[in-house]
Order: structure tokens, then sequence, then C-alpha cells
């Protein structure tokens, strides 16, 4: 199981939300570049980028960005998520240096996008299914749908999707611990591997999923643990090594 570190790119710079509000965010001042050689130096062997901008324009906002950080650690496996809604952004990205890129809304509103996508990008696509009690959130969360996360997973089963990142939205950036029973379900419901995201606070979390991690849990994202040092990232990628 991988630790995940997120930095979460708002106008430039790298923020924490609390469950997605864009107006309710912290500011971790510095250089987003600066924080992903931090948490490389700590050990971590993947980043999650997410353009928050992006995931409310519906196309890429911060891509500068992300660039810079895919040129300046050209080994590091890097995912990206926010406003990835068409096949030209997935090539700019995969072309700057980024491995994967996460989709979304698109995947809830056009599920045969997914199908295409991984056809011609075969092992770059991630789907991003962010939930609140169960059910998909479009839009940046500013839309909850009527489709449970479950059985939208289910159905990009055989696309070959790499990995579904799955988001308990009520959770996220909240501090109060992940969502263990969801994530399970989740991983259980298919056979695509599992990441975690949403609420990860301290090592008690990474253990606790870690316990279940042979459901096919694959990794954890975990941001605003890091930022305010609840959480070692060293620690907690040992500790799932063991």
């Amino acid at each position: 199981m991988l630790i995940i570190p997120a930095i979460d790119l708002k106008d430039g710079q790298c923020v924490r939300l609390r469950q997605g509000l864009m107006e309710d965010s912290t500011v971790f001042g510095g250089n987003p570049v600066d924080f992903a050689k931090q948490w490389i130096d700590k050990g971590c062997r993947r980043l999650h980028l997410v353009d928050l901008n992006g995931a409310f324009a519906g196309k890429p906002v911060n891509g500068e960005v992300v660039t810079d950080i895919a040129k300046a650690f050209p080994t590091l496996p890097i995912q990206i998520g926010g406003g990835i809604r068409s096949g030209e952004t997935i090539e700019h990205y995969l072309k700057a240096g980024v491995n994967y890129v996460i989709i979304g809304t698109k995947a809830v509103k056009d599920p045969e996008f997914i199908t295409e996508m991984c056809k011609q990008f075969a092992g770059h696509i991630i789907v991003g299914l962010d939930a609140k009690e169960g059910l998909v959130a479009t839009d940046g969360w500013a839309e909850v749908s009527e489709i449970k996360a479950i059985d939208l997973a289910q159905q990009f089963e055989a696309d070959g999707i790499e990995s579904i990142v799955y988001t308990d939205i009520v959770r996220d950036g909240m501090m109060q611990g992940v969502n263990v029973e969801a994530t399970v379900a989740m991983a259980q419901a298919s056979n695509i591997p599992v990441i975690a995201s949403g609420g990860i606070t301290d090592i008690n979390d990474i253990k606790a999923l870690k316990a279940q991690a042979h459901h096919g849990i694959c990794g954890a994202i975990t941001g605003r643990a890091i930022y305010e040092g609840t959480l070692d990232i060293e620690a907690a990628q040992a500790l799932c090594d063991q």
C-alpha cells in the first residue's frame, strides 16, 4: 500500500479544502515544487496533484505548476485530477511527464469516454469517484447525483482502468478519520485496485486501511494530516512496507 501525499492547487498555490469547499481553504505558503520535494525527501513513491480551479472550470487552470513538478521529478510517478474532460488534456499531461490522469466528472456523465480513453491511453487512466453517503458527486463536488459509487465502479471493470480514487467527501479535510468500511466495500465490489482518500488523520487510519488492504486497497492519499503534522509519511510508509 502506498502513502500518497496530496498537493491541491488553487491559484498556483498549495491549499487544503474542507469537504471540497473552495471558500473554506487553508493556504500553505511556498512553492508547490518545494512541497513536492519535501514529501519526496521523506520517501513518498507517488504524488497526487489536484487542479482545484480546473475541477470547477472544467479545464486545466494550474497546468503550468503541474508541468513544473513533473519536470522537477521525472522519475516519480505523478497522478493529476481536476478539469480533465478531453483526450487533448490527457495527452498534454502525459507528454508533460505526468503518469496517470484522474477522471471524475466526465466519467460520471459520459462513461463511454472512459472506455475510449482506456484504449487510447492504456494504463494511464484512473477514475475518481467522490461520494457523499454513497452517491457520486461531480463538478468539483458541487453536484450530487443519484448514481451509487459502487454501481459506477462495476461499470468500469471491463475498461482496464489503472485504479479508482475513492473519496468520502463528508470526511475530506475534516481530520475525522478515513471511512474504512466504505473503502472496503468499494474494493470488494470490483477487481479494480482502490486508493483511499478523505479524512486520513494519523497512523491509526493507516493501520486500519492496511488491515483491509488484501481486499484490493493499494494506496492512501493524505493531505491536511501531513501538512499539519499529525501523520508522518516515513513512518506510515514503513508500516505499509512491513
